[in-house]
């Protein structure tokens, strides 16, 4: 590489670190659940709402399945309808525990491009792990999530408090369309 091709180099990655740092994602800082069981929170979830997001956008009937494999890692497959096409889109991922020495605690991290994870953190859920409130690493994502396809609205208050709390803009969340199968 010669000197001017250096200069270029060393001029987009200061660049493109003072962008990065300037339109930086807000940190959540909210702990996750410590009562955490994994066996539990498998199944199927339909997505009550959510903050918007490139893979998400203008999808209806969204549903996420978190299942152990024969080896026992976990996965999760994403499925929802693309209301612009009506076309199904399915997202399959692999899930860990943030904390692998502590899997009491709800903090994950979930992948769908190999090794690059993202925060998943468990920061509500009922008893009967019914309704769950998760957030991201970031207060660019939050979803609410229900073993069925409606929620009771004294459970939605709830969350949505906890998430305004948290520093989390719940005006702008997407109230997930479920049609009856």
């Amino acid at each position: 590489m010669n000197k001017k091709q250096t200069l270029i180099a060393l001029s987009a990655t200061a660049l493109g670190t003072i962008i990065y740092n300037v339109l930086k994602p807000v940190k959540s800082d909210v702990q996750a659940i410590s009562n955490f069981d994994i066996d539990q929170y498998l199944g199927k979830w339909y997505e009550i709402a959510r903050l918007d997001f490139y893979w998400e956008k203008n999808l209806k009937n969204v549903v996420a399945e978190y299942r152990k494999d024969k080896s026992g890692r976990i996965q999760v497959i994403n499925k929802g309808v693309d209301i612009t096409n009506n076309q199904l889109k399915i997202k399959t991922g692999k899930v860990k525990f943030k904390f692998p020495d502590d899997k009491n605690i709800g903090a994950l991290k979930v992948s769908f491009f190999g090794p690059f994870y993202s925060g998943y953190h468990v920061m509500a859920i009922d008893e009967g792990y019914k309704y769950a409130l998760v957030f991201g690493d970031n207060t660019d994502y939050m979803w609410i999530l229900s073993r069925e396809k409606d929620i009771p609205k004294k459970v939605v208050e709830g969350f949505l408090k906890t998430a305004q709390m948290a520093g989390y803009a719940t005006e702008n969340l997407v109230w997930t369309v479920q049609e009856d199968s």
